[in-house]
């Protein structure tokens, strides 16, 4: 590879509002952020990626300032030799920092947005597609349908499967016997096709224990997060032994350290880094081949614009495996007009194109109105 010099980085922070909010066990989105950054080389050369930036409501601004008043000067001037240099320096850099005011994650998900437009750049550079950079298994990969809200979620679903969804996935941790309504009333119409359940860190470990087992009938691919996430690994361990469903989780796993145990046994059969949330490109990619060569299946997670779904797909279509992506099923244009091949799904499936890099040229005037920083 070529080495490239940073010459500038900077992030753009939108909001596109709801009729209806998600909701998840933890709390509502009135609206959907989006936190897009931009990074370019002294060539001219440019990359596109996108920040996690989805809770708390003021996350999007917050990690958009972080990037330009903090991270930017960092990078900006930096010669690297390959898309990972970037990532490895500005997490050292900027440790002690991240530490000292207690915005570990904030910090990671900002730095993970500029990691995944290096890595745009750099294919770009190379004229060719980013999945055929990271490892070219295929151009084709399945996905699903997430997202899906407790209230009207017969409806979302029935809208989901005739734009080409094969599989869904519903959001439950709410009443026991609405929760199982709804995964009834989804069963019916994916037939024989994928369903799997989030519960979003919903339930302690009694109840996980209670409910779980209960969920047995809807033939679930996985059950997401029935517990917090930094729960024991022991609990998890007794709860795999017990439900008696297929158990996944990994978007709130940030660390090294946490993957490495989350590989062990058999306590998770999916594991779903979220590569805007923490590690980007440069660490989830190295995790998620270790994923597959550990027998699990590798889904990646991801629930924001459109940028970051594509480099998502990306990474998925780059390392192969079973896995499926996600892709939301809620209404947002700050995903739709940015994630090109993904929002053309066929029969569960969508195939990535050829044109370098992520294979899009984001036209953010179009969404000039939702812009907030």
């Amino acid at each position: 590879m070529q080495t490239v010099t940073v010459r500038n980085v900077q992030a753009f922070c939108y909001r596109y509002p709801l009729a209806a909010p998600v909701v998840t066990s933890f709390g509502k989105m009135p609206n959907r952020p989006a936190v897009f950054v931009r990074v370019e080389d002294e060539d001219g050369n440019v990359g596109w990626g996108e920040a996690w930036c989805n809770f708390p409501s003021t996350a999007a601004e917050h990690r958009a300032r972080l990037v330009n008043e903090v991270l930017a000067s960092a990078a900006c001037g930096l010669t690297l030799n390959e898309p990972a240099d970037l990532f490895e320096e500005l997490t050292r850099t900027t440790s002690v920092l991240a530490l000292q005011s207690g915005e570990v994650g904030p910090f990671a998900q900002s730095i993970a947005g500029i990691d995944l437009a290096i890595w745009d750049l750099f294919a770009r550079r190379n004229k060719m597609p980013l999945w055929q950079m990271m490892g070219a298994a295929r151009s084709t990969i399945r996905v699903y349908a997430s997202g899906i809200n407790p209230t009207g979620s017969r409806e979302m679903a029935e809208a989901a499967l005739a734009g080409g969804h094969r599989g869904l996935k519903l959001k439950v941790g709410f009443a026991p016997e609405a929760d199982r309504a709804n995964l009834s009333a989804l069963r019916q119409l994916v037939g024989a096709g994928m369903l799997a359940a989030d519960a979003n860190q919903g339930w302690s470990i009694e109840q996980a224990l209670d409910i779980a087992p209960r969920l047995r009938e809807f033939g679930l691919t996985w059950l997401e997060e029935p517990i917090r996430a930094d729960r024991p690994w022991e609990e998890w361990t007794t709860l795999h032994a017990r439900a008696g469903v297929p158990l996944a989780a990994g978007e709130n796993i940030a660390s090294s350290a946490g993957f490495a145990q989350a590989l062990t046994g058999d306590v998770l059969s999916v594991v779903q880094p979220d590569i805007a949330k923490w590690g980007g490109l440069s660490v989830c990619t190295g995790i998620a081949r270790d994923i597959i060569k550990s027998g699990k299946t590798f889904c990646p997670h991801y629930l924001g614009g459109g940028i970051g779904l594509l480099a998502s797909a990306h990474l998925l279509a780059g390392v192969g495996g079973e896995g499926l992506l996600e892709v939301d099923a809620n209404d947002n244009p700050l995903r739709d007009r940015f994630c090109g091949p993904v929002g053309e799904v066929r029969d569960g499936m969508v195939t990535l194109g050829d044109e370098p890099g992520l294979g899009i040229e984001p036209d953010l005037a179009s969404i000039e109105q939702y812009r907030t920083a």
